[in-house]
């Protein structure tokens, strides 16, 4: 293994290097890393007797106490490093105090953050450190250095993203330090912010759990694995830089399932607020993981997937990684390696910013080719959208705005207004109730799309009430489902708009009479370069259940 981190190209410049965290899990792999390459390392931390255990089994490392947390100008002042890496962490809740004595000093700073709120953050030192001379860079880790660097390549040559999805998955014997695992627990249940439907939307940390499939064309797979929503820097910068304002979802999750089972249901109690947060269960989870290291693989994979338009066509361009042998824990350490001699070099401009831009999956395949770590790229063609496969012909003849609003490819959202008319009668307000319609008014109205596998997810917010049906075709018919009721519908359209005129319903997939089905002919067109509708809803007896009709246009808050 150390061979390994010794091969590739001579370091650009031999550099005194001071590691905070630097016997620590991520942090002992990149001092291992700088010092074979022969950089001097400053192996710093806490516990100066663990950091000199360490240094006496590698060349050109030097133990150093110090305390992140504390005062380091004068460990700064004593030992003049050209740059000083933190990879202590955890950053999700750390403030800028050792960037700034950086800063203070004069020094270059690097860390391996992975906090959203620190790495995004980490521009508003960008004024005093360029004043200051001093190169400030945050992130230089899976998150957002090499995920971005995967982003920018998927991207070349697509005229439009909508949708990014991510999702890694580590090996359950790269055993997680402390800092990892608090940083998953800080989070874990609490409210956090994603950009789909475009729009920012909430959502919950360790939920909206699913599985990733890891798989290389050689049949190499890692099978599929449980992974959940992780809050990282990606969710905010990527958006911004990427044609399309896409779509950002993360997802994460150790190899095993029932661990990742239970800090989802571990996570539900901070969600309904009966616990503040899980952090206080670090100091048994550590304990826990370890009992388990021998269960599992030595193997980790990484998936980065792109929808969007190449050509004119819809695709999916799809980047997997699978590493073996255990060498997925190397991967976060990677990208503060390349940008380290970087630095160190002076080929960066001082300033503070993120590692997100700086890298290109090019850079990180030296550093791979002597690992057991294998990685490839495919595009995937993606069918016609739902509408269209449908209507036929008479698709391509709707109005742009109507044909543009059934374009689905993974995630779209579009604003507008909305008057929604409820029936009077008591039935039919118990029905409204049921099926959770918007109360009567003038609204401010989003519409989500969510597609996957040929069926779209729509919902629909009027001033903040949401509600949602799936719509997938059976034949050619869109069938509209809500709950176990489905209502199958035909689509006749032209250059005019195109109509929804039901055929049939079932609840369960047990037909029901067309005689009592609810009364709608729903209708969309074109006016003044927006997206209209019309849809009124009633029963046999009842009368109108609700009646709402408005528009859309489609474009970002």
């Amino acid at each position: 293994m150390l061979a390994a981190f010794a091969r590739g190209s001579e370091p650009r410049a031999v550099s005194v290097v001071l590691i905070l965290g630097g016997y620590g899990g991520f942090g002992a792999r990149l001092s291992r890393r700088l010092s074979i390459r022969g950089h001097k390392v400053l192996v710093a931390g806490r516990h100066v007797d663990k950091a000199a255990a360490f240094c006496s089994t590698m060349p050109n490392c030097s133990p150093v106490e110090a305390d992140r947390d504390g005062d380091l100008a004068a460990i700064l002042a004593e030992h003049r490093p050209d740059l000083l890496i933190d990879a202590a962490g955890p950053f999700q809740t750390s403030g800028y105090h050792v960037v700034e004595a950086c800063i203070t000093a004069g020094i270059d700073y690097l860390d391996l953050a992975d906090g959203r709120a620190f790495v995004v953050g980490i521009g508003t030192l960008d004024a005093a450190a360029r004043q200051a001379g001093v190169v400030a860079v945050s992130g230089a880790s899976s998150v957002p250095a090499l995920s971005s660097a995967v982003v920018r390549d998927l991207a070349t040559g697509m005229e439009q993203i909508m949708s990014i999805e991510m999702a890694i998955s580590a090996s359950n014997r790269a055993a997680a330090g402390a800092s990892v695992a608090a940083a998953i627990l800080s989070y874990a249940g609490k409210p956090l912010t994603l950009w789909r439907g475009q729009r920012w939307a909430r959502a919950f940390g360790w939920q909206e759990m699913g599985s990733e499939r890891f798989v290389l064309d050689d049949g190499t797979t890692l099978g599929r694995r449980l992974v959940a929503l992780a809050d990282i820097p990606d969710l905010d910068l990527l958006p911004d830089r990427l044609p399309g304002k896409p779509a950002v979802i993360f997802r994460a999750g150790t190899e095993l399932a029932v661990q990742n089972a239970t800090l989802w249901l571990a996570s539900w109690l901070v969600r309904w607020r009966w616990i503040r947060s899980l952090s206080g269960l670090a100091s048994w989870l550590l304990p826990l993981q370890r009992r388990m290291a021998g269960w599992g693989s030595d193997r980790s994979g990484m998936v980065v997937r792109l929808f969007g338009l190449a050509g004119g066509k819809r695709v999916e361009r799809r980047w997997t990684l699978i590493a073996s042998a255990g060498d997925g824990p190397e991967i976060p350490t990677l990208a503060a390696a390349l940008l380290a001699e970087r630095i160190v070099a002076k080929e960066l401009a001082p300033g503070a910013r993120d590692a997100g831009p700086m890298l290109a999956l090019a850079d990180f395949e030296p550093v791979f080719a002597p690992m057991a770590i294998r990685h490839e790229t495919r595009q995937i063609a993606q069918p016609a959208p739902l509408y269209q496969r449908v209507m036929g012909d008479a698709f391509a003849r709707l109005p742009d705005e109507v044909r543009r609003m059934h374009e689905v490819l993974r995630d779209g959202g579009a604003q507008g207004r909305a008057t929604v008319e409820r029936g009077t009668h008591p039935l039919a307000r118990l029905v409204g109730a049921l099926m959770g319609f918007p109360r009567a008014g003038e609204h401010e109205l989003h519409v989500g799309f969510r597609e996957e596998q040929g069926v779209e997810r729509w919902t629909r917010t009027f001033s903040g009430q949401a509600f949602h049906s799936n719509l997938g075709e059976e034949g050619d018919r869109i069938v509209e489902r809500f709950g176990p009721l489905r209502f199958h519908f035909d689509l006749p359209g032209d250059e005019q708009g195109l109509t929804m005129i039901m055929r049939h319903w079932s609840i369960w997939r047990i037909p029901l009479p067309l005689s009592l089905a609810p009364r709608t002919v729903a209708r969309e067109w074109a006016a003044e370069s927006r997206f209209h509708f019309d849809v009124p809803i009633a029963l046999p007896l009842i009368g109108p259940v609700i009646h709402y009709r408005g528009w859309l246009a489609s474009g970002v808050e």
